[in-house]
């Protein structure tokens, strides 16, 4: 895997616009959230899906690509608005760094985010559900914290 560049599957941008387009119409989609977070250098919201998953009574999030464009806008703006079907609130968004704290989160994903369990295969970052093989990849991903918004 060293060396190697994670690509996004094709299918990715299509899928993520009937999504966003559902969640628009108040449908929801299982686990799936749509994150809508400023642009790093234009502002221009972005939107996202995500699967949110609770560990220990705390909320997160998974990003497969760390330096994938909506993982890089959330540390530039620290900040989001996250939506299911019709409700959305505000959230602050923050990076996890205590690498036990990212295992803990990546050994809960497979179990709480199912449905999410393929995406990662497809990256190449796990090649099964299993929660020890996600803890493992741990320092290959982002996982941000999503907390009440200060504001």
């Amino acid at each position: 895997m060293a060396g190697t560049t994670l690509r996004l599957p094709g299918w990715l941008p299509y899928a993520n616009r009937v999504v966003r387009l559902l969640n628009r119409l108040g449908l929801r989609l299982g686990t799936i959230h749509v994150l809508t977070v400023p642009g790093r250098r234009s502002g221009v919201p972005r939107a996202t899906p995500v699967s949110p998953l609770t560990v220990d009574g705390r909320r997160y999030l998974v990003a497969g690509l760390p330096e994938g464009d909506w993982a890089r806008n959330v540390r530039a703006a620290g900040r989001g608005e996250l939506a299911a079907g019709r409700r959305s609130a505000e959230v602050a968004l923050v990076e996890v760094a205590d690498a036990a704290e990212r295992r803990s989160v990546m050994r809960a994903f497979p179990v709480e985010v199912p449905g999410g369990v393929p995406f990662f295969v497809k990256l190449g970052l796990v090649s099964k559900g299993d929660p020890d093989e996600f803890a493992a990849a741990a320092d290959r991903v982002a996982v941000f914290e999503i907390r009440p918004s200060a504001s």
